[in-house]
């Protein structure tokens, strides 16, 4: 509302302007007081326009914008003022009053080439450019801790409010908006299992809110070439570049891609296996297997956590409990994974879970 009430008082200076140049020369016959008057209102116009069609406004583009106008300026008025001793020395038999409309459109139209060249030229050079001025440049200075910026999967997967409650996280946390909206059609899906993890994450936000440790906000600021990103990742990687933040996930595929553009990566997959204790090979356990695997012999079983336990010769125990030996435990980004084989015959009686090192 107050943009275009800015807008408004805009055109009106503007025409105001035009009608005080009108009226001061409108005695005359000459077509220029017209001109400049509807000039002046369709440029206002246009502008308004201009800003309605640049829906994304970036700060690097504006300041580099308005830097390229300043130095165009300055240009400008050196060269105009060598085309006014050119036009006094050459021309000096000739009455410049008569010319002058003609110096002066000169003057203008070099003023506007070398605005256009110097405001051209700093926009693509922005991101090495530097001016001879020192500690002058146009990359943001960076302040403080770096952000921590959230991902759909990791507001989803719920873990974060917990470890967001044990005060680790000593910079901010950041939601942007385009997540926010992933998170509420996800939440307002026909499956009720897509609907019931939306509903989770936008549970999670909201204890995050609520912590007394910890800061939570939600990102409402434009990305630079917004209109070249697809999809949610991409503008998470765009976002975390430039706000020089972190990215938080569990997305195997968006931590590979963020590392290839050189974004940093907090991967709560990764947490999670550096704070699990160790399974050592040779160790036994006790898991309960649910599935066949990919072998004829294999049967896959889970622990509490999530892990993956695939164990030799189990494939005709589904649904019993199996005493096993540790043979490999495999950690990534995805995941952890132990691989096993049974130790004893199953015992066909369903217990309870026991932790590795149990008897």
């Amino acid at each position: 509302m107050i943009l275009n009430i800015i807008r408004l008082i805009f055109i009106m200076l503007v025409s105001a302007v035009a009608l005080a140049y009108l009226s001061q020369t409108v005695s005359g016959h000459y077509l220029w007081p017209y001109l400049v008057m509807t000039s002046g209102v369709v440029i206002s116009i246009a502008v308004i326009l201009l800003d309605f069609l640049m829906e994304r406004k970036n700060l690097a583009a504006l300041s580099g914008m308005f830097m390229g106008i300043l130095v165009g300026m300055l240009v400008a008025l050196a060269l105009g003022y060598l085309v006014q001793q050119v036009a006094d020395i050459f021309f000096s038999h000739v009455d410049l009053r008569v010319e002058e409309p003609l110096i002066t459109g000169i003057k203008l139209l070099i003023g506007l080439i070398c605005v256009y060249l110097s405001v051209s030229f700093i926009l693509q050079t922005k991101d090495d450019f530097r001016f001879i001025i020192p500690y002058v440049e146009f990359s943001r200075a960076m302040r403080g801790s770096r952000p921590f910026i959230l991902d759909t999967s990791v507001i989803i997967d719920g873990r974060i409010a917990d470890i967001a409650a044990t005060g680790i996280f000593e910079s901010r946390l950041i939601v942007p908006r385009f997540v926010l909206n992933e998170l509420q059609t996800v939440a307002d899906s026909a499956d009720k299992l897509k609907r019931g993890r939306g509903r989770r994450g936008l549970d999670v936000l909201h204890r995050l809110q609520t912590m007394r440790r910890g800061e939570l906000r939600v990102w409402d600021g434009t990305l630079a070439e917004a209109s070249s990103l697809e999809g949610v990742d991409q503008k998470l990687v765009a976002l975390a570049r430039q706000e020089n933040g972190r990215i938080v996930t569990n997305d195997y595929n968006l931590n590979k891609i963020a590392t290839l553009h050189g974004v940093e990566v907090v991967n709560l997959n990764d947490l999670a296996n550096a704070l699990k204790p160790t399974v050592l090979p040779g160790e036994q356990m006790r898991v309960r297997i649910i599935k066949p695997g990919e072998t004829v012999s294999q049967g896959v079983g889970y622990l509490e956590d999530g892990t993956m336990v695939v164990v030799e010769g189990a494939r005709g125990s589904l649904g019993q409990e199996v005493e096993l030996l540790v043979t490999n435990a495999v950690q990534t980004s995805a995941g952890r994974m132990i691989f096993g084989r049974m130790e004893t015959p199953p015992s066909g009686a369903a217990g309870r879970f026991h932790p590795p090192g149990s008897s």
